[in-house]
């Protein structure tokens, strides 16, 4: 409900409650069925996403060390050749 003075429009302090609703659970035997495949789907999902994000974090770090190891090889490389080629 919304009470408006002059210019300014001011509403109630506290929400209105939300509509009833009737949940009661279906007796036809392919909607049960519908259900469970749904929740069987979702939860076979959820793991799928888990399994994928933990490959994903062995990918990083698999990557992240081959690309150090590969930087540390490269920078002794250079150090190397300075060191033949100044004599140092």
């Amino acid at each position: 409900m919304t009470i408006v003075k002059g210019d300014i429009a001011y509403t109630a302090g506290m929400a209105e409650p939300a509509p009833a609703q009737d949940d009661a659970p279906s007796l036809d035997p392919r909607a049960i069925e519908r259900n469970y495949r749904r929740e069987r789907a979702r939860r076979r999902a959820k793991v799928e996403r888990r399994s994928a994000v933990k490959r994903s974090n062995v990918r990083f770090w698999v990557t992240l060390f081959v690309l150090a190891f590969v930087t540390a090889f490269a920078i002794l490389a250079a150090w190397h050749e300075v060191q033949k080629l100044f004599g140092v």
